[in-house]
């Protein structure tokens, strides 16, 4: 008679049924595509003729191409200017909106709206708003005393602000949500402790609800920074890159390398660069999680 299987072997197996369609998935749509994709980056290749083996040409001419170069600046300048503020904004709203106010709700769904609006109708909408004629900040800019507004889009210098500022408005309240879910994990005893020994609202916040945050606040910080290495919506909807460049970000730059201009090798180095780019970004913000990062038990 055949052995009958254990109860761990079991569900090892029931386990493995369930894993398998994502597994499945997970390599045929992230893990095949990446090798596919490097080796992609070793030719020369137009995407109808024959691929041409090249070595490292295209990596190396990576490093003399100004315009990904430029793509690279604008890219961690977008990263410098929206994971701070989208951060503190966030954990803002969620501080205020775990308080005692009315209308708690009501808030909550205003602030997540644009987090599940559609991108391209948000992109849209707001490149109307930053119109330097018509756009209704201007007018109302003008309104006020202001003699000549900013340009928004159509200026180098505010183009990437603008942008930055939309994303920022968008993600805020998605962010936010995760805070509440932190700070609705606390235990309220550390509240009221603090409150018999005196503290004000600053005074629990700082000493109570942002240490206590930190694993939300370290999940929030990686998964924004590697929101900002992968923006490109926003960017080829309200400004296609320009003006002049200003808005290139890396996504944008392999997006034209590939379908504008048909050299996917050089696009598939590109957007490997792109991929250590993040993994490195990723590994530095775990190594630092080590230290700065305490889990309640």
């Amino acid at each position: 008679m055949a052995k009958p299987m254990s109860i761990n072997t079991r569900n090892s197996l029931k386990a493995l049924a369930f894993l398998t369609p994502n597994l499945i998935g997970f390599l045929v749509f992230m893990f095949f595509p990446i090798f596919i994709g490097l080796g992609m980056g070793f030719f020369r290749w137009d995407g109808i003729n024959t691929p041409e083996f090249i070595g490292l040409r295209n990596f190396t001419n990576l490093i003399r191409d100004s315009v990904f170069r430029n793509s690279v600046r604008v890219t961690i300048q977008y990263m410098v200017i929206t994971v701070p503020t989208t951060i503190v904004l966030s954990m803002l709203f969620a501080v205020l909106l775990t308080s005692k106010i009315k209308f708690t709700s009501f808030f909550r769904a205003v602030l997540f709206f644009p987090f599940i609006a559609s991108i391209v109708a948000v992109a849209i909408v707001w490149q109307f708003l930053y119109s330097p004629d018509r756009g209704p900040i201007n007018m109302f800019l003008m309104q006020i005393g202001m003699q000549n507004p900013p340009r928004w889009l159509a200026d180098s210098s505010s183009a990437i602000y603008a942008v930055a500022i939309m994303n920022i408005w968008r993600l805020a309240g998605y962010y936010m949500v995760l805070f509440i879910a932190g700070i609705q994990g606390i235990s309220y005893t550390f509240y009221e402790a603090a409150i018999i020994d005196g503290a004000n609202s600053w005074q629990k916040f700082w000493h109570i609800t942002r240490p206590l945050l930190r694993p939300t606040t370290f999940f929030v910080v990686v998964i924004s920074v590697i929101n900002s290495f992968q923006v490109f919506t926003p960017v080829f909807i309200m400004t296609g890159g320009g003006p002049g460049r200003a808005t290139q970000v890396m996504v944008h730059r392999i997006y034209e390398e590939a379908f504008i201009s048909s050299r996917f090798g050089s696009a598939s180095a590109m957007a490997f660069v792109l991929f250590l780019a993040v993994l490195t970004f990723t590994l530095i913000q775990f190594k630092t999680q080590e230290k700065h990062v305490t889990y309640m038990s």
